[in-house]
C-alpha cells in the first residue's frame, strides 16, 4: 500500500502542476526519440541488404528530429501531445459507440457506449478549447492515470490483506492485531 500511496501522490503532483509535468514529459519522449534514433542507426550495421540499412538509418533520421524537436521547444512538442491525444479520444470513442451500437445484443453495451461518448466529449472538449488546452492536458490527463493506478494499488493491497485476514486459521486472527 505505500507504493500505492506515493503514486497517488505523485499524481496528485501533475495534476497541479500539469504545465511543468507535461514539459517533463514532451522532453522524456524527446530523449526517448533520440535514443530510438541511435538504436536505428546502430541496426543498419547489422541489416541483411542495403534497402534494410537505408530503411533503418532513415527511420533513425526521423526519430533523431523528432527527439531533438520535442528537447529543443518541448512546448511544441506538448502542443504536439496534445493533438494525439484528441486524435485518440476522438478515434476511441467512434470506434467504442461502433462497437455499443454493433453489440446491442450484448449484456453491459450500454457501458461500452458511454465511454465511447465520454471519449468524444473529451476530445471536442480539448479540440474547442486548443491551443490553451495544451498548457494543461497532457499534464492532468497523465495525472490522473498516475492517480487512478495509485489508488488502484491501495485498493488491491487492502484486498489482499482483507484476503489474508479471512484465509488465517480462528488462533492467527488474534495476533495480527
Amino acid at each position: 500500500m505505500a507504493v500505492g500511496s506515493i503514486i497517488s501522490i505523485l499524481g496528485v503532483l501533475a495534476i497541479l502542476f500539469p504545465f511543468v509535468t507535461g514539459l517533463s514529459l514532451s522532453m522524456l519522449l524527446g530523449a526517448l526519440l533520440v535514443v530510438g534514433a541511435i538504436v536505428h542507426v546502430g541496426h543498419a550495421f547489422s541489416a541483411g541488404s542495403l534497402w534494410g540499412a537505408l530503411w533503418q538509418v532513415l527511420l533513425g533520421i526521423l526519430y533523431g528530429i523528432a527527439g531533438i524537436s520535442f528537447m529543443a521547444n518541448p512546448v511544441v512538442g506538448l502542443t504536439t501531445l496534445t493533438i494525439l491525444a484528441i486524435a485518440f479520444f476522438f478515434v476511441d470513442g467512434i470506434v467504442e459507440i461502433g462497437w455499443a451500437i454493433a453489440g446491442r445484443d450484448n449484456r453491459g453495451w450500454i457501458w461500452l457506449l458511454g465511454s465511447g461518448t465520454i471519449s468524444l466529449l473529451l476530445a471536442g472538449m480539448l479540440w474547442i478549447g486548443f491551443p490553451a488546452t495544451a498548457v494543461w492536458a497532457v499534464g492532468v490527463l497523465f495525472g490522473v492515470n498516475v492517480l487512478v493506478t495509485g489508488l488502484s494499488l491501495i485498493g488491491l493491497g487492502m484486498a489482499s490483506r482483507r484476503a489474508a485476514r479471512e484465509e488465517a486459521p480462528a488462533g492467527e486472527r488474534g495476533r495480527e492485531a
